[in-house]
């Protein structure tokens, strides 16, 4: 159906659904939010009773010209407009996702008041849309004074701190983990599969298999070792996912340069890339687990070059 073709019963009716909908799910972001960010929960539970206002006043309305009924008309049944994901399909959502998707939804909301209100032809009708396409406009700006205010009284910081807590837990744990179960058990098989026999391919077989091996290991380890309702580390398949993913890049990384052929080429490349890899995993231990940069560079490097050695020396011998 095009927008267009709408008569005023229409254009009341998608009116109404819309705020229902829109209502919907800034509770559903206020109820997401609201353990770890009160501050932000509280401005969507604001923006919520004023889209409950809104839908009184249009079916109040709509009562008054067209009578009980209410025909179901949906934003996905007209041309033109944005097609929105479920917020309940949203597991985890950051303060800062929750206010551009709010933000766009005001706007929205505003071009579709003032597109309605020229096609209105009944007064009463008119006057109503184009008051709440105002609104609109007002709740756009009141969202950003209320932001500015909780951002002065601290509450955005305090919020923040907490984004990059959860962060840590849900995606940079467990990804270092098995980033550095990826990069350092499989250096041992890997390098004792080549001095043992000098060949890459071979070498290339032991190193894919050993990652793969370890990733699907990890993945599983990890998710089924915390449902993390208590810890907050958020839903176990998801970190199982990142630690699974990671211990296999981080075993393929030093695997690969044995597509060269050239043995003596593709062990130096193989020995680069592993430095590498326990430089970044110092690196993000420094930058998001608050360990001092010479310590955990200390404690990788050290553990990276006895696991080396064991790998040489069981390959050599």
């Amino acid at each position: 159906m095009h927008f267009r073709d709408l008569d005023e019963s229409q254009l009341l009716a998608l009116a109404i659904t819309a705020e229902e909908e829109d209502g919907r799910i800034f509770r559903d972001f206020a109820e997401t939010l609201r353990k770890d960010f009160p501050a932000t929960a509280e401005l969507f539970m604001r923006m919520a009773g004023e889209e409950s206002d809104h839908r009184h006043r249009l079916i109040d309305v709509y009562r008054r010209r067209f009578g009980e009924h209410i025909p179901l008309i949906r934003r996905q049944d007209v041309k033109g407009f944005l097609v929105r994901r479920s917020s309940w399909l949203t597991r985890t959502l950051r303060p800062e996702k929750a206010r551009e998707e709010a933000a766009l939804m005001e706007i929205e909301a505003r071009h579709f008041y003032e597109a309605a209100a020229q096609r209105a032809t009944d007064a009463s009708v008119r006057q109503l849309l184009g008051d709440l396409a105002h609104e609109e406009q007002k709740h756009e700006k009141a969202a950003l004074e209320m932001h500015e205010a909780q951002s002065a009284a601290g509450d955005l910081d305090r919020e923040s701190d907490a984004a990059r807590r959860l962060f840590v837990l849900r995606f940079v744990q467990p990804g270092l983990a098995g980033l550095m179960d990826g990069s350092v058990s499989t250096l041992a098989p890997l390098f004792a599969a080549a001095f043992a026999t000098g060949n890459t391919t071979d070498t290339f077989k032991v190193g894919l298999a050993a990652s793969v091996g370890a990733g699907i290991s990890m993945g599983f380890a990890e998710a089924l070792s915390d449902d993390g309702k208590l810890s907050g580390r958020g839903a176990p398949w998801l970190r199982g996912v990142v630690c699974g993913l990671m211990t296999t890049i981080g075993g393929i990384g030093h695997t690969l340069p044995y597509l060269i052929h050239d043995f003596r080429v593709a062990t130096s490349i193989a020995v680069v890339v592993v430095v590498v890899e326990l430089t970044a995993i110092s690196w993000i231990r420094w930058r998001y687990m608050d360990t001092k940069l010479l310590a955990a560079t200390f404690q990788v490097v050290v553990g990276g070059v006895l696991v080396f050695i064991a790998g040489w020396l069981i390959g050599a011998g």
